[in-house]
């Protein structure tokens, strides 16, 4: 089933794409265009179309989730001599992506309902450990953590599994202290924030394409401005920072290859187009799990386990339920389920290890975590998949 000749015909996978729409269609004409690597029609209808739906000023793609989080930081000057603010409990991309510009990750725990990066665990950080500074270099007002010296590059909250973070008080925090948001909306594709999209509230988003998400390119990412002169700067980054002409190679600073492929953005695009219908499955789904969980079936009879908690969408959010997550009461409760899970054929996950707990991240600076540890033990995801056959 799905591909894999190791998993048993029952395999029930965590999340499976679905390609019931036009990508058949759209990849036979990439490949017959003989356009199929980075410059293509296909790449800038896919960034016209996710402007237009998520309504940021500008989208630029890329090869993939990652790649577009390093060039958002990049962008905001993230390098050897500064720190960037994310939390810990998030996919390791996130981290990795930081330093990836050679910059110090400082891990702040989280909201127990959100699971995204707490605004009131922000807010005591900065009041104990930041100071706003002028630096010759920058010309405006800059924070600056008062133990290290280390400018304060960037905030990274992340939208975990789709549930978007309290990201209105997280931007009113970050203007105060002079701090750019980068937004890792990369599992929170169709999920909105007082009817916002996510990933457009801090100055540069963040969405992955990957081939779990919500929508896939096979792989790919996408970066989503405010402003347009960011957005360009960040185009040209991608394509080696080459200096447009005619036939010459021009180069004037150092670049990435971080293009997306044109037959992946043909992908994408075919995907996005039944994005509404995947949203609507997915909350029925939710929904089912949801009164399940609470001890009762749709028809009202006993069932499930009230013991079990499933987290449901935040005040204020509208989300797009990537991967449904259940809590249980603790750690060894969390490992039972998952053995027992796993051996039926039923694809279940805990939550990620926090990133200070693995090795090349425990020096890190964090606060006390006490949310995110208690949720590391507790979470569980579950199958999540789109019905094949919905369309």
């Amino acid at each position: 089933m799905y591909g894999d000749p190791e998993q048993p015909e029952a395999f029930i996978p965590l999340h499976a794409p679905v390609f019931r729409g036009n990508e058949k269609k759209y990849l036979e004409k990439c490949i017959d265009s003989t356009f199929v690597s980075s410059v293509g029609a296909y790449v800038d209808e896919f960034e016209g179309r996710m402007t237009e739906y998520t309504g940021s000023a500008q989208a630029v793609a890329c090869v993939n989730g990652t790649s577009a989080l390093h060039l958002a930081l990049r962008l905001c000057g993230a390098d050897r001599e500064t720190e960037v603010i994310t939390q810990p409990l998030t996919f390791v991309a996130t981290a990795n992506a930081i330093r990836y510009c050679g910059a110090e990750p400082v891990f702040l725990d989280v909201d127990r309902e959100t699971m995204g990066l707490s605004p009131d665990a922000l807010r005591n950080w900065l009041k104990n450990h930041a100071e706003i500074t002028s630096i010759s270099d920058w010309n405006e007002p800059t924070c600056i953590n008062k133990s290290t010296g280390r400018r304060i590059a960037a905030c990274v909250p992340m939208h975990a599994y789709g549930h978007p973070c309290r990201i209105d008080d997280i931007v009113r925090i970050c203007e105060e202290y002079h701090i750019p948001l980068v937004e890792d909306a990369a599992e929170s594709v169709g999920s909105f924030f007082r009817e916002r999209h996510t990933g457009t509230f801090g100055d540069i988003g963040v969405l992955s394409f990957n081939g779990n998400k919500v929508i896939t390119a096979g792989g790919g990412g996408m970066l989503l401005f405010r402003d347009k002169e960011m957005a360009g700067r960040a185009k040209h980054l991608s394509t080696q920072a080459r200096v447009p002409h005619k036939w010459e190679f021009i180069h004037d600073q150092t670049g990435y290859n971080y293009r997306m492929p044109n037959v992946n953005a043909a992908l994408g695009l075919a995907q996005l187009e039944q994005l509404p219908r995947f949203l609507r499955e997915k909350r029925r789904i939710a929904e089912q799990y949801r009164e399940f969980f609470a001890g009762s079936d749709t028809n009202g009879q006993a069932a499930g386990d009230a013991s079990i908690i499933f987290m449901t969408e935040p005040e204020h959010a509208h989300s797009n339920y990537w991967l449904n997550t259940i809590m249980l009461p603790g750690k060894p409760a969390r490992d039972e389920f998952l053995a027992y899970t796993n051996d039926q054929g039923i694809m279940t996950r805990p939550a990620w290890r926090l990133m200070n707990e693995l090795e090349m991240y425990r020096s890190c600076q964090t606060d006390r975590l006490d949310n995110a540890r208690d949720l590391a033990d507790r979470l569980v995801n579950i199958p999540s998949s789109v019905p094949g056959n919905i369309l």
